[in-house]
């Protein structure tokens, strides 16, 4: 006859019990707005809108709209791409719905014949992050990458929307308050 020692099971309880609440065996996180990792939604997790994606609209249709557009090309394995989401946030907050605000993401864009003038893939220059303002007739009129600051951008999307800025236009920093997350604030 076997043995049976009460509590045995018990025992595994607790011991399961005590794996789950002091996370022993599991890896930290290791999202990080300075590295090329995939984290996720940058828009959500580094800066705290996750309204961004997928876009509202194209830019065919805010072509055939005769909307003013920005195009935002990032990347959400690329530190530039993570480090400037904040400004795209606040180009949301202050633009509103006067603007087509289209993030999109390059991976499909890459290695494709570009088809015409409403294709984002013609305006992307093989660069993320990059940003791209359409006036209301489909013309450029601003194009810059890398980490641009939100005050080009707003004098861009001026000029795209016909409404002027404040007297001596803005000027913004972007803040970090933690390791993650950043906005962008008027000085």
């Amino acid at each position: 006859m076997p043995l049976r020692l009460p509590g045995r099971p018990f025992l595994g309880v607790l011991l399961a019990l005590w794996i789950g609440l002091t996370g022993w065996g599991v890896q930290p996180a290791a999202a990080a707005l300075t590295n090329n990792t995939y984290d996720g939604n940058i828009y959500a997790l580094y800066a705290g809108n996750g309204s961004l994606v997928p876009p509202r609209s194209t830019l065919a249709q805010a072509m055939a709209d005769h909307r003013p557009a920005a195009v935002i090309y990032y990347l959400d394995d690329d530190a530039a791409s993570k480090q400037f989401s904040p400004v795209v946030s606040e180009l949301q907050r202050l633009w509103g719905n006067r603007i087509e605000l289209i993030p999109l993401v390059i991976d499909p864009l890459q290695n494709r014949p570009t088809e015409g003038p409403t294709d984002p893939a013609t305006y992307w220059n093989g660069t993320t992050p990059q940003v791209v303002v359409f006036d209301p007739d489909g013309q450029v009129v601003f194009n810059a990458s890398g980490l641009v600051d939100v005050d080009r951008i707003n004098d861009g999307l001026s000029k795209a929307t016909g409404i002027p800025l404040p007297e001596g236009g803005t000027t913004s920093t972007t803040v970090s308050f933690n390791e993650l997350n950043a906005e962008v604030v008027s000085r």
